[in-house]
Order: C-alpha cells, then sequence, then structure tokens
C-alpha cells in the first residue's frame, strides 16, 4: 500500500473519541499489535481548516497516546493509505490514517487586551 503524507499545518485537531485499543476481531477480541509488540490504538479525532470544514477521522497510533476527548491535539507524521474490502460480494473502501504519535498541541498564549503599547 503506498502512504500518503497529510500536512497537518493548516489543521487543528481535536479528540473527539477516547483511544481504544484497536481490535483484529471483534468476536474474539484480538487486540492488534505493531511489529514490535505494542498495542495499536485507534483515536476518533475532528480535523477543522481555517474556512470552518470539518471532518471527523479515525487515526491508529502505536501505544497509548495518552490524550483526552476535547484535548486539542497534533498527529505527527500522519499518513493515509487507500484500502478496499469485500465482503459477502460488495465493495467497501475509503482512507485510513496512522500517525507516529498524537501530542497535546502547544499551548496558544492568550492575547493581554489590557497591557498598554508604548506610545512612539
Amino acid at each position: 500500500m503506498r502512504n500518503i503524507p497529510v500536512d497537518v499545518s493548516a489543521l487543528t485537531f481535536v479528540c473527539v473519541s477516547p483511544p481504544r485499543p484497536k481490535l483484529i476481531n471483534q468476536d474474539t477480541g484480538e487486540v492488534k499489535v505493531d511489529r514490535n509488540g505494542q498495542t495499536v490504538y485507534t483515536v476518533g479525532l475532528s480535523a477543522a481548516d481555517e474556512s470552518g470544514r470539518v471532518e471527523l477521522v479515525n487515526v491508529a497510533v502505536s501505544g497509548d497516546p495518552g490524550v483526552a476527548i476535547g484535548q486539542v491535539v497534533t498527529p505527527v507524521g500522519l499518513v493515509g493509505f487507500p484500502w478496499e474490502q469485500h465482503i459477502n460480494g460488495r465493495m467497501r473502501w475509503g482512507i485510513a490514517y496512522r500517525a507516529e504519535q498524537i501530542v497535546p498541541a502547544a499551548p496558544v498564549m492568550p492575547v493581554d487586551s489590557s497591557a498598554s503599547t508604548p506610545a512612539a
């Protein structure tokens, strides 16, 4: 599969569903692990651009990223890759997302409107 890098610089991501282990098999509860034996988690994120358009994406990441609902985050090394699946004669397809890490975003410093500006 071809990984497509995602430029996250113009997007704001908010955690909308908590990290949960990704299941390989819903019936048995078998959890997916990466090559190093770490559990793969899925985190639901909203991705908003400057125009206000919002998309919901599920992002896979190795290891529990320790983020919470409502937290502004940054997916590091985010890539998308196309997938397709044939079940019962029907084809499903989409784009899956994976990140190296999901980290809290740097805090935005509030503008102090009470501060006076020096006179020229």
